[in-house]
This record gives C-alpha cells, structure tokens and sequence, in this order.
C-alpha cells in the first residue's frame, strides 16, 4: 500500500511539474527553437535567452556586419555579444530587469519582515491577554483578505497619487504589508495559542518581566511558525502582479509586471520571458526549500491540541 502511495504522489508531482519543466527548456531555446511546430524535446542549448532578458540591442548595420564578425573571429567580443551577432543585433546596454529583480527583493523582503514583527505583537496580544471585542476585531484583520486586490487598485491609485506615493518603495512595502498583515495575525495566534501560558507564568514567578518572558520563552517555541508565516508573506509580496503594475511605472516597478510585458523587435521574446522567470523562480524556492520543514507544520497548525 505504502509503495502505491508513493507511485501515486511521484506522478502527481511529475505532472505538476511539467510546466516548470517547459520553462526550464524554453529559457535555454533559440528563437526558432521556441517557436518550432511541433516543440523540440532535443536541441542545442544557448543562452539566447538570456542575452535578451539582461541586454537591450540594436539591429546591425549591414556596414559594420563584417567589421563585427572579424572582431568576433578574433575573440574580441564577449559571450554575450557574439550570440547577439547571431541574430543580427548588437548591444547597446544593460536591460532593466536586474533593477526590477531588486525593487522585488527591497519591497518583498521588507514588507515580509515588518508584517511578521507586527503580526508576531499582535497575535500574541490576541492570545494572552481579554481584549474586548476580540473575535470582532479577529474577524476584522481576517475580512481584509477576503477583497480582491483588484477591486481596491483604483482607490488605492488615486490616494497613492494624492500622497506622493505612486512608483515609491515606501508606498509598496506599505500596501504589501498591510496586505500580509492579516495573514500573519492569524497563523501567528494560532501558533501563540499552542505555547502553554505555564510556561510564562513560570518565568515571571522567577523574576521575569512580561517582555522577558515574551522574548525568551514564547519566541524560541514559535520560531516554527514564525518561520511558516515569512514563507507565506514572502510568497505573496514575491508574486503580487496586480498591484505592482498598476501602483508603479518605472522607479519601484518588480519583476512580474516587467516579465509579462516583454518584448522584443520581432515579436514576443518567449526565450527572454523564460529565463526572466526562472530567474525570478529561483529565490523564492531557495527560501522555500531551506524552510520546508517549517513550512510543512505552517500548514498543519492547529491540528493538534494540547
């Protein structure tokens, strides 16, 4: 029986990677190759891709054509600007798409990190001490979530507009984390509620203030759910696509808007618009996978009392 559930789970997981799969290989297709009828399962590797993701380019005059193709026979052209030959195009300069990848990691990392500081206050507050009107305020923060982002992109724009903070890092770390926020609480009490109160009472009877005793014994028994709960966060600021592209337009502009509206003189750039999200791809599943364990009790909080 155990051996059928792991045939089971293995083809599932199979299945559901494929697209990661196609990915994977379109980003290290030729423009021919991405576009083949039927699609190529065997082909040669190039960095085409790449080279259109982080470069703007330029078509070659026919006047410098053999200039530049001397220039590369004699090895004074880099990698880059030899596969660029190969289409017919030079490189004018760097693209845009390491600035994005790095307004991702300011506004994602930082609206992590502060919705986890206040959701880890607030649920703790939620779970010790007799707020009135708690499960009013609890459905409150949880209620936040249950609107869609797109319906409030408008307001939200127009207010961003009035108080200078449309395309601004501060304006994103803010609305995103507002938006986690919510997510944090919950986990996060869920979690404050499985530490025994003995523990701190304990604490306190030897002399501990009640910050003492928040700081050294209920955060070192939650750090697993706090862990949980900046994957989750990290997740959603990460991947935000509505937001990113209607609240910003150059300065604090992320990733995902800029991958989807890639594109290039001939068309769409499928091979740019792969590698660009593989690159975006890879941070947040080496944050995931260094958390996995964490990340699979998140999941499961709550399910058993004490």
């Amino acid at each position: 029986m155990n051996q059928i559930r792991v045939t089971v789970v293995t083809i599932l997981a199979l299945i559901l990677l494929i697209p990661i799969f196609v990915m994977i290989m379109t980003a290290f297709k030729s423009r021919a190759d991405v576009v083949s009828v039927p699609p190529k399962i065997i082909f040669e590797p190039t960095l085409e891709g790449f080279v259109y993701l982080l470069t703007e380019r330029a078509v070659v005059p026919q006047s410098q054509m053999a200039a530049l193709q001397a220039a590369a026979e004699a090895g004074e052209l880099n990698y880059f600007q030899r596969i660029a030959l190969r289409t017919g195009q030079i490189i004018t300069g760097p693209s845009d798409y390491v600035d994005r990848l790095r307004n991702s990691v300011i506004i994602a990392g930082l609206s992590t990190l502060f919705s986890v500081i206040l959701g880890v206050f607030a649920a703790y507050a939620f779970s010790r001490f007799p707020i009135p009107g708690k499960d009013d305020l609890l459905f409150f923060i949880l209620s936040t979530r249950m609107l869609p982002p797109v319906v409030v992109t408008i307001p939200l724009f127009l207010m961003y507009r009035q108080l200078k903070l449309h395309d601004t890092h501060l304006g994103m770390i803010l609305l995103y984390t507002v938006f986690n926020l919510s997510l944090a609480v919950w986990l996060l009490k869920g979690f404050m509620d499985e530490i025994p109160t003995e523990y701190e009472d304990a604490a306190m009877v030897d002399g501990y203030t009640r910050f003492q005793a928040f700081y050294k014994i209920v955060l070192p028994q939650a750090a697993t759910g706090i862990a949980a709960t900046t994957v989750f966060c990290l997740i959603f600021a990460w991947n935000e696509y509505a937001f990113a592209l209607m609240l910003t337009s150059d300065d604090a502009r992320t990733a995902p808007p800029s991958i989807a509206t890639m594109l290039g003189r001939g068309g769409i750039e499928w091979s740019a618009i792969a590698a660009g999200s593989l690159g975006f791809l890879i941070p947040v599943v080496f944050v995931t996978f260094l958390l996995r364990n964490h990340l699979l009790r998140g999941v499961t909080f709550g399910a058993v009392r004490r």
